[in-house]
């Protein structure tokens, strides 16, 4: 029979801390280049192999911090923040170069900054709301939305783009919905 391990504290410059890090410092640059490809609507080879890369952190952040068995205020506070600024960002930059519309984007950043405001209510409460996993693929499924947005092959495909835009949105959504049902059945729970 195994034993039960607790996780470890790990500070700001473990490994899996400094993957979310350099998501937050390499994501003006995406941003740029965005914006730099005005012409082609954001579209670019750079765009989306900087945005992969980016999301690759995502991925791996997660798995080096299970992997040394290591948890991390910082990290718990930075890995939401990178990504909601690297999707955000990115998904402001194609309004402003017109390959994605603004009605949708912001949907999904109500969504995004709403549901940060309300874990901030809870976690002054003392409670804790974990993300699902479907929040997880939540990301996943706006990343995808972007690269697709910036990648070159489907720089005419607008009917695409826009699909997958809509997907992203009713995907933010529903997790949203998750949230705020988990943390009022927490709070029922603890009787507030």
């Amino acid at each position: 029979m195994s034993e039960l391990v607790e996780p470890r504290q790990a500070g700001l410059t473990h490994p899996a801390n400094l993957l979310t890090i350099t998501r937050l410092v390499f994501a003006p640059l995406l941003f740029w280049l965005v914006l730099d490809a005005e012409e082609t609507r954001g579209v670019s080879w750079a765009a989306f192999g900087l945005g992969v890369a980016l999301a690759s952190t995502d991925f791996f952040d997660g798995k080096v911090a299970r992997r040394a068995n290591v948890v991390s205020r910082s990290g718990a506070f930075l890995d939401p923040l990178a990504d909601k600024v690297v999707v955000l960002g990115s998904a402001f930059c194609l309004v402003a170069v017109e390959r994605y519309w603004w009605v949708p984007v912001t949907i999904m950043a109500v969504r995004e900054l709403g549901i940060t405001a309300w874990r901030s209510r809870w976690a002054r409460e003392g409670l804790s709301i974990p993300a699902r996993k479907s929040a997880k693929y939540k990301t996943f499924v706006q990343g995808a939305a972007l690269a697709a947005a910036v990648m070159p092959t489907l720089e005419d495909q607008d009917t695409t783009i826009d699909v997958l835009l809509w997907i992203a949105v009713v995907w933010t959504v529903v997790t949203g919905i998750q949230y705020l049902i988990d943390g009022q059945n927490a709070l029922s729970a603890t009787g507030d």
